[in-house]
């Protein structure tokens, strides 16, 4: 090992979402001192831009398949070539598409789960797939972290010998001091300074489920004409996003954008932040929402049931119910006192009650780092 503990951290993607903003938050706050942090995305995107930007090393290797050999033989070049001491696997497909390579250069992998790749919708041969796979990648790995506790005792309920160390995802709350000055984010966008404005920002993906968003919305244009959604982020569903809205006629009702890095200032244009997942390890959006005071609607799923208590800092709604989720946002967007009540909970939540803080997140991180190195290589088994 060199003078510095070099440790390669590992995403799908290089888009911005929950598991990305991790990433970014924790080589921000890692003490350089005693860590080399590198990272390795499978696809280009603003978050690998923004990590070059600050300095960090970041590699893009594309991939598709986690099974792909070529794929493989680079990444086991990169490690031997970066000297890597120590992976850190931020999801399914990350860990999946460098487990050949870390078997090969016996490198020891922590891998965290930013939710599990199994969930309650699917049918009950691909859950019990993705949980075998699931079994043989915790197994695998040195050591297991989970975001949250909801992710922890699924893992003990559903993977037999589970067992994981919890590391709540932290942020940066300066970023969302409120006594700070804020872009203009309503004007860019042409909304009415007297519009409720309700807030979807995440990745296009079934899991975060944007159409069922649309469909809900729509539900309440149809009764108010002073609210607007703004709907923030990319993904593979972008041309069904983009179906919905004009199916449903709400072209003029509805504003969409790609990815923006500047979260706290959209944040602080909106009045309502809507989270309809279907599944969730600890979403860092509902987070830094709740930071910053805003009324939030969230489903009951692992995660988000952590931080929202229905009716007290927020509303719960079930995964896939468009009427439910309308319902949830005509009664904020009706009842100004409610939703200013929700919002100060909200904020009081985050600040008071749990320990969300990258720093203390960062710290528990780097300690679990130097106990793996600490201990005998993995020898790695087959369930």
């Amino acid at each position: 090992m060199g003078e510095k503990i070099r440790v390669l951290q590992t995403i799908r993607q290089g888009q911005i979402g929950g598991g990305e903003s991790h990433v970014l938050n924790l080589v921000n706050f890692l003490d350089k001192d005693q860590f080399d942090p590198i990272v390795l995305s499978f696809t280009p995107g603003p978050m690998v831009d923004r990590l070059r930007e600050s300095g960090i090393r970041t590699h893009v290797i594309n991939g598709k398949s986690p099974i792909d050999i070529k794929m493989g033989r680079q990444i086991k070049a990169l490690v031997e070539n970066e000297q890597i001491d120590l992976i850190h696997a931020h999801g399914t497909r990350a860990y999946m598409n460098i487990a050949w390579a870390a078997r090969q250069c016996k490198i020891p992998v922590i891998y965290t789960v930013h939710g599990w790749s199994f969930h309650p919708d699917q049918s009950f041969l691909i859950k019990n797939a993705r949980i075998i796979a699931e079994r043989m990648l915790t197994r695998r790995a040195m050591l297991t972290i989970t975001v949250s506790d909801s992710n922890h005792k699924t893992g003990q309920q559903l993977i037999k010998g589970f067992q994981s160390k919890v590391i709540l995802n932290g942020i940066d709350m300066n970023r969302f001091r409120p006594d700070q000055s804020f872009k203009a984010v309503r004007a860019q966008y042409n909304i009415p300074a007297n519009h409720t404005l309700v807030l979807f920002m995440a990745r296009m993906t079934f899991q975060k489920d944007p159409v069922t968003m649309v469909q809900a919305f729509k539900l309440v244009a149809d009764r108010y004409q002073d609210i607007t959604l703004l709907l923030i982020g990319q993904g593979e569903l972008d041309q069904e996003v983009t179906k919905a809205i004009e199916q449903n006629g709400l072209t003029d009702r509805v504003v969409r954008d790609g990815f923006r890095l500047d979260v706290p200032d959209v944040l602080n244009a909106a009045d309502i932040y809507c989270l309809p997942s279907h599944w969730e390890g600890q979403p860092i959006g509902l987070i830094e929402a709740m930071a910053s005071s805003k009324a939030v609607i969230a489903t009951h799923v692992d995660g988000s049931k952590e931080l929202v208590e229905d009716g007290v800092n927020g509303l719960l709604i079930d995964p896939k119910q468009a009427q439910q989720l309308a319902t949830a946002i005509e009664k904020l967007h009706t009842d100004g006192v409610l939703r200013r009540k929700l919002a100060a909970q909200a904020y009081l939540t985050i600040k008071n009650h749990h320990s969300y803080d990258a720093t203390s997140m960062t710290q528990q991180i780097e300690d679990t780092y130097l106990t793996v190195l600490n201990q005998k290589k993995p020898e790695y088994s087959y369930p």
